[in-house]
């Protein structure tokens, strides 16, 4: 019984072809007409089948990724007051990043500080029905006004968290404002209706009138926190935005998980550094820094649909980047997404995203990769090689030699690799078969 060592075979993803036709390197299409043979003719050659393993490979383009990027950005205009990071330094989560002067939002803060002053120590106005009425709708104006300033400030904050935090901040101070605002009115229709003083409905409005100036000096407090830009994950600091002249989307596609949004800093003079230098002037939108978390390095390839069906979450992968030649890494599927993506060319593909090894080389998110999924192996198998497979009428088959004559014996395949193929049965290891030239061959024709 013949062996043969180990073979791993590669099969280009898009030339795999649709169910019910064979991978590379099989023989396409033979007419039981095919054309006659002698046992002399040279161009047709015999081998054997024999013991061995197959691999059968989907080979996809990929991307490094990093495991998750944020991008910090001014959140006012104003001046970079503070700068405390440089490019390269190592941070964690909840370091000071940087300070940003926002004259605007710093104003607004004593302007809501003095109004909470003032309605703090006013005491009870004295009104008359129309003036009540007066005061409350300019109450419920400069509420409105507020919140929408928050909102506007929270909408600026790049670090997702942070932003969350602010807008459900501005959402409870709304509903707890609607509810004074509420009693106020209802306070107002009690005094209408002679069921109770002006005075009472006064006192309802006054509390309406401080709440409203202590949620404006809050929501003003937390805009002016904001603007200490600090580090929403542990990482590598890179000042600026993604890239120079880059885009949300560019950083995206860097990432494995989780992202901040980015604004462009706009162009930018050849040969001058595009981060901002501390003392710089800095619009709504700025990025200041973005902190990239290395830890993990992942990988995301582009499958083709045809061969997405035959990758699973396990799959263990080869990787060879274009910055490194000869080198190969090893990777894990993490995860095969079930939305699809559409090429330039109109083709269909599924992200599948890998976890890296380590290799040297360390790796840098972004650089391009060639992506090797071993899908299926099948160890200690009847192995042909693929050019002795001739598919007729829908049934794979085989020319074997048998008692010195040619004959057509189906087989049943397992997995497919370019070069060589698994036969589960039909062949045993051994068996003399015709490994070139299958179309000149007709049944019963005498073996050479």
């Amino acid at each position: 019984m013949l062996r043969e060592p180990p073979r791993t075979t590669v099969r280009p993803a898009r030339a795999r072809l649709r169910p019910g036709v064979l991978a590379l390197g099989i023989v396409a299409l033979v007419s039981l007409t095919a054309a006659s043979c002698d046992g002399d003719d040279k161009n047709i050659t015999t081998g054997t089948a024999s013991r061995g393993t197959v691999d059968e490979i989907v080979e996809a383009p990929g991307s490094v990724t990093a495991r998750a990027a944020a991008t910090l950005s001014a959140p006012a205009a104003g001046t970079l007051a503070s700068l405390r990071v440089a490019s390269g330094d190592k941070v964690t989560k909840g370091d000071v990043v940087a300070v940003i002067d926002s004259p605007a939002l710093e104003a607004r803060l004593d302007s809501a500080a003095k109004a909470l002053d003032a309605s703090e120590s006013g005491g009870t106005p004295s009104l008359s029905l129309a003036g009540y009425t007066s005061v409350r709708k300019d109450t419920d104006k400069k509420a409105a006004d507020a919140f929408d300033d928050a909102r506007a400030a929270a909408g600026k904050v790049t670090d997702p968290t942070t932003k969350a935090v602010l807008l459900k901040q501005v959402d409870a101070a709304e509903k707890q404002y609607e509810a004074a605002s509420t009693a106020a009115a209802a306070a107002l229709r009690s005094v209408q209706r002679g069921v109770a003083s002006l005075g009472e409905a006064v006192e309802s409005l006054s509390t309406a009138q401080r709440l409203q100036a202590k949620q404006a000096y809050d929501l003003a407090e937390s805009a002016v926190d904001a603007l200490t830009l600090r580090a929403p994950i542990a990482g590598t600091v890179q000042l600026g935005g993604p890239a120079a002249g880059g885009s949300t989307s560019s950083l995206s596609d860097l990432l494995s998980s989780g992202s901040a949004p980015a604004a462009a800093a706009g162009p930018s003079l050849p040969g001058v550094d595009e981060a901002i230098p501390q003392g710089g002037y800095v619009a709504a939108g700025t990025p200041v820094a973005t902190i990239v978390d290395v830890s993990r390095l992942g990988l995301v390839a582009e499958v083709d649909e045809t061969d997405v069906l035959l990758v699973e979450p396990g799959v263990a992968a080869t990787v060879e980047l274009d910055a490194a030649t000869g080198v190969t890494y090893d990777a894990t599927v993490r995860a095969v997404d079930l939305l699809p993506t559409t090429s330039a060319r109109g083709g269909v593909s599924y992200r599948v995203r890998l976890d890296l090894a380590g290799g040297s080389p360390t790796p840098r998110p972004g650089m391009s990769a060639v992506v090797r999924l071993q899908v299926r192996q099948a160890e200690d198998a009847v192995t042909v090689p693929a050019s002795a497979i001739v598919n007729a009428d829908g049934q794979d088959t085989v020319w074997a030699v048998r008692d010195g004559r040619y004959e057509r014996v189906p087989v049943k395949l397992g997995v497919q690799g370019e070069d060589v193929v698994q036969v589960t049965s039909g062949l045993q290891p051994g068996q003399q078969i015709v490994v070139g030239g299958a179309d000149q061959v007709n049944a019963g024709d005498k073996a050479s």
